[in-house]
């Protein structure tokens, strides 16, 4: 059960850090861990002028942090039961990455380089110390395709849709395919279309932000293929 209460822990912050992301992105990697610790306080004092607004915000916030614990608690405790204790702390901090990503790309229709990068190159670390998922050149050929079939696909489409997917979609899928190999991350992206295309269908809208997709397909292979 320890698991499940770091998840809802870091799961509660993630509102939080996403709407920090939202008020200053984009910014240097420097500028954004240093705004994350020390938030803007004359944007803090401004909100409390009325404190009706105020207070709705808090609530809300609470609301939506809650619920990103309540599924961070239940994912770590799922990877706890499923994966090998091996390399369990890399596969948890992939989760939690792909989460915060999920709602920093909702609330913002951007995904940070500050965070996708690492993520990047967590999944070659992984790969070479634990092994568990993926040998280094797999992890290799998923980046390298990740990054190759999304930008080959934009160019075949970009007479049509010409912001089908996005520099952070891309920097996105590299990272997955980083961490889940090859095959996977072509699942990935295929999934992802998918769980969008019915997003997309069911909100009546034709646009919108496809990191959520890709992080929900991502964490789903992970316990599909692993």
């Amino acid at each position: 059960m320890i698991y499940a209460v770091y998840g809802f822990v870091l799961g509660f912050v993630i509102p939080y850090m996403a709407r920090r992301f939202a008020k200053f992105m984009p910014a240097t990697a420097a500028v954004a861990f240093w705004r994350l610790i020390l938030p803007v306080k004359k944007v803090a004092r401004s909100k409390r002028h009325d404190r009706e607004v105020y207070k709705k915000l808090v609530g809300a916030y609470f609301w939506r942090s809650f619920m990103y614990g309540i599924a961070g608690g239940v994912l770590f405790y799922a990877a706890s039961l499923h994966f090998s204790p091996l390399g369990l702390g890399g596969v948890l901090a992939f989760f939690w990455a792909l989460l915060l990503l999920f709602e920093i790309d909702y609330k913002t229709m951007f995904l940070p380089d500050v965070v996708t990068v690492p993520l990047l190159i967590g999944g070659f670390v992984f790969s070479s110390f634990y092994g568990v998922w993926v040998l280094p050149i797999e992890s290799a050929l998923g980046a390298v395709a990740g990054y190759l079939l999304p930008v080959t696909a934009a160019v075949l489409i970009v007479w049509k849709h010409k912001d089908a997917f996005g520099g952070g979609d891309i920097k996105l899928l590299a990272a997955v395919g980083a961490w889940l190999g090859l095959l996977p991350v072509v699942y990935t992206i295929l999934a992802a279309s998918v769980l969008f295309a019915v997003f997309a269908f069911v909100m009546r809208r034709r646009d919108g932000a496809f990191g959520p997709a890709i992080s929900l397909a991502a964490i789903v292979l992970a316990f599909y293929f692993f």
